[in-house]
């Protein structure tokens, strides 16, 4: 029996006392056959797609970590299903170093990120860091609103990495967690500093998701700042994922912003309602790959769901599993029994923060098919320039704030701008009858049956 076979019935034996006979019998026991190991990683044979994603999506981490604990070399393990085998196993290789596992979740990878305008130089700029880490950006400082693909991203860059030399040494860390491992230091136990130093400074890639977090936290940054130095000039790879550009970061001490800024910092920005749409059509593959939701649903779903990925796709998840419990055909009215309640909670949170002026803002540019950018930049091409006026005019209608206020939405435009675009639209549309019937089928995707 090969040294993998014998890891992989170890594996079982665990796996079995961990988890009820239903599971262990329809996902482990049938898997037997190995693809291949290359660096360290070993790829394992399932029957079909949906095994497949069940471990991968529920399972990977436990197994790694059993993998990591009763293997003699490194080894990271990962399930395909039997039509992606192409190529006869490949010989066992060993490897001489411990293995940390880094707390990256496997199915974040760049083949499951779902590319867009909105996201094209963040993905293409990653693939080119994870190739050559260390050396293409360091830093690589990820930003963008909450929800849009930040983690995936960062962690796609360490997956890459490690499925190519499992003797990299890749940690993911979001901020919070740095904060609670610094406090802990704090007690100068000389234990716990060498803990820290063992997992901070003995890596090759840091990966820190949500930066802003260590506002005010002076003493933190400060250590922060020492183990940022301490990397980059042992050419280790650094990428840090934030809400904000690094020269937005409010209580983050100059010193290390300036250290952002030194780097490469790319945007992922709301993705347009194609890109939406095409997310969802992955989703749907990855969640039942026979399944079909029809273009009119998903393209709702995109619609309502515009600035957080995140939520939207919580939302299709949440509609195809009430279908499947009961046995329904997935249709728009199956859609409102599903999801009515979810949409009725977001309109009400809402309605409490400013979110609801970038939705206008987004529903606006999808139908006029221009990016989110252009909408509320300084380009004065008509097309660019009727459906701003067109958001301006919304946000004041239905959120009746000053003109004042509206203009810095708009890349801090003058009150009189906003004035003189609202008066415009409101007067044209009682002589334009497109122009009207554009406003009002913009104001139903905003006023949606489902969200009252």
């Amino acid at each position: 029996m090969s040294p993998n076979s014998t890891l992989w019935q170890t594996i079982l034996q665990y796996l079995e006392k961990l988890y009820n006979e239903e599971t262990y019998n329809e996902l482990f026991l049938p898997v037997t056959s190995t693809f291949k190991d290359q660096n360290g990683l070993l790829t394992m044979v399932v029957a079909n797609e949906f095994l497949k994603n069940r471990i991968n999506k529920l399972y990977i981490a436990k197994i790694n970590e059993l993998a990591t604990k009763y293997s003699s070399t490194p080894v990271r393990l990962k399930f395909v299903s039997q039509e992606e085998v192409i190529e006869e196993p490949v010989a066992d290789r060993k490897l001489t170093i411990d293995y940390r596992q880094g707390n990256l979740n496997s199915t974040y990878t760049f083949d499951s990120f779902v590319v867009g305008k909105s996201n094209m130089f963040a993905f293409r700029m990653a693939m080119k860091v994870a190739d050559q880490p260390g050396a293409v950006a360091n830093p690589f400082y990820i930003f963008g609103d909450v929800g849009l693909g930040k983690t995936h991203l960062m962690q796609a860059i360490g997956n890459y990495i490690l499925d190519n030399d499992v003797e990299k040494r890749i940690l993911y860390v979001k901020a919070d967690n740095f904060i609670e491992d610094f406090v802990s230091l704090l007690s100068r136990n000389k234990n716990k500093t060498e803990e820290f130093n063992a997992k901070y400074k003995d890596i090759d890639v840091i990966l820190v998701d949500d930066i802003q977090i260590m506002a005010n936290a002076s003493k933190t940054q400060m250590e922060f700042f020492k183990l940022f130095d301490y990397l980059y000039l042992n050419n280790k790879q650094i990428v840090i994922t934030s809400d904000k550009p690094a020269s937005q970061l409010t209580n983050i001490m100059p010193r290390l912003t300036t250290r952002f800024e030194a780097g490469l910092s790319v945007d992922i920005q709301i993705p347009e309602l194609e890109h939406r749409i095409s997310i969802l059509k992955r989703k749907t593959a990855t969640l039942d790959a026979n399944l079909e939701v029809s273009e009119d649903i998903l393209t709702f779903i995109a619609s309502q769901f515009a600035a957080n990925i995140r939520e939207m796709e919580g939302a299709l998840i949440r509609l195809i599993s009430y279908a499947q419990t009961f046995n329904l055909e997935i249709t728009m009215d199956v859609v409102e029994e599903a999801l009515g309640a979810v949409l009725k909670t977001k309109k009400k949170t809402n309605d409490l923060n400013e979110n609801n002026y970038d939705k206008i803002q987004s529903i606006v540019a999808d139908y006029f098919q221009v990016s989110l950018p252009d909408l509320i930049g300084k380009k004065r091409h008509a097309k660019f320039t009727l459906p701003r006026h067109i958001a301006m005019y919304l946000i004041k209608l239905k959120y009746n704030i000053p003109y004042k206020t509206i203009g810095s939405l708009f890349n801090d435009r003058d009150h009189s701008t906003v004035l003189s675009a609202c008066e415009k639209v409101e007067r044209d549309m009682r002589m334009d009858s497109n122009l009207k019937f554009a406003v009002d089928s913009i104001v139903k995707k905003i006023d949606s049956p489902l969200l009252k």
